[in-house]
């Protein structure tokens, strides 16, 4: 069978911002390349421990970051891929007149097709995505691994499926990390929680595997809801985890004594102040997703929004800041 092969040419930065894009075309088999991971893995940052390292991943270390998405050849799709490159045309012209702030850099944001024949193309990216241990206690790994757990870890499977989050993104280790400090306790622990934009609901799974008896994850891609719900179910923490369908807190009748939010920084920013009515008295309010240079500018919305910042965690280029509701 055939199919479209679409490439683009960006900084880690664009990337983030193309993301969406694509999944907002219901593209579900996506690729991302970036040397700079490949740095983290080799340095053995958040103590990762990768088995695996393709050689063919070690050349040109110095090389541009590229996304690649790959979809059924139709006429349909060939329509869609015009449709991205003009999409893209116009988030390169929104960056150029400083829509996403003065220092936005998304690169080149060059697109290129190719026309490709290939069987295997939808599990390709599997074999770069092995068991990693994000935190003190949290390993995750993928559903198609094997993993013999050490004493005292807490095993988390997923299947990222067409839903963004494979656990091994520095936004989502910095929340995992945060979330393990705050949601202190054993499985009888009456913690509640709310992860905000919950992806293939990674942090909601961390959660109730650290012991939060009452967690609610929000999404707004009716796939991606699917698939969390699964991975919730092959987790077995069904019974502590709900996961629906919503735009950030917006029809959430409901207060935690945490929110996570792995969004990007104008998000995290534009959910403060709904954060801040959300939670408990004393809640602490996790967010992710930030760059460093943003760091100071959420940092000060969110206290605006009535928090005290608790602390700010650093992984590479990206930040994550937990904050006590005042």
């Amino acid at each position: 069978m055939r199919y479209i092969q679409l490439t683009i040419h960006a900084t880690r930065q664009g990337i983030e911002a193309v993301l969406p894009l694509l999944m907002g075309y219901g593209i579900d088999s996506i690729s991302v390349d970036d040397p700079a991971d490949f740095e983290t893995i080799m340095e053995k940052k958040n103590a990762y421990d990768w088995d695996y390292v393709d050689e063919d991943v070690k050349k040109h270390p110095d090389r541009e970051p590229t996304l690649t998405a790959w979809l059924d050849e139709t006429e349909e799709n060939r329509q869609t891929v015009q449709n991205i490159k003009v999409d893209i045309m116009k988030l390169k012209a929104e960056e150029q007149y400083h829509t996403f702030g003065a220092d936005a850099d998304f690169g080149r944001l060059y697109v290129e097709t190719e026309v490709v024949d290939d069987e295997d193309w939808k599990d390709n990216w599997k074999e770069y995505f092995k068991p990693a241990k994000v935190t003190d206690r949290i390993v995750v790994k993928p559903t198609w691994e094997e993993y013999d757990a050490k004493a005292g870890e807490l095993v988390l499977e997923i299947d990222p499926g067409a839903a963004f989050g494979t656990g091994t993104h520095e936004t989502t280790g910095l929340c995992m990390k945060l979330l393990e400090k705050y949601a202190a306790g054993g499985k009888d622990a009456a913690v509640s929680v709310i992860d905000v934009g919950c992806g293939s609901g990674i942090l909601s799974i961390a959660a109730a595997l650290l012991g939060c008896r009452y967690v609610l994850g929000t999404e707004i891609d009716s796939e991606a809801v699917q698939i969390a719900r699964e991975n919730v179910q092959q987790n077995g923490v069904a019974s502590n985890v709900k996961v629906f369908e919503a735009d950030l807190l917006n029809d959430v009748n409901y207060k935690a004594d945490i929110i996570v939010a792995n969004l990007m920084h104008h998000l995290v920013m534009k959910l403060a102040p709904d954060a801040y009515r959300h939670l408990d008295a004393d809640g602490v309010f996790i967010s992710s997703g930030i760059l460093l240079e943003k760091r100071d500018q959420v940092a000060e919305a969110i206290e605006e929004a009535g928090f005290d910042v608790l602390e700010i965690l650093e992984d590479g280029e990206w930040c994550a800041i937990a904050a006590k509701k005042q």
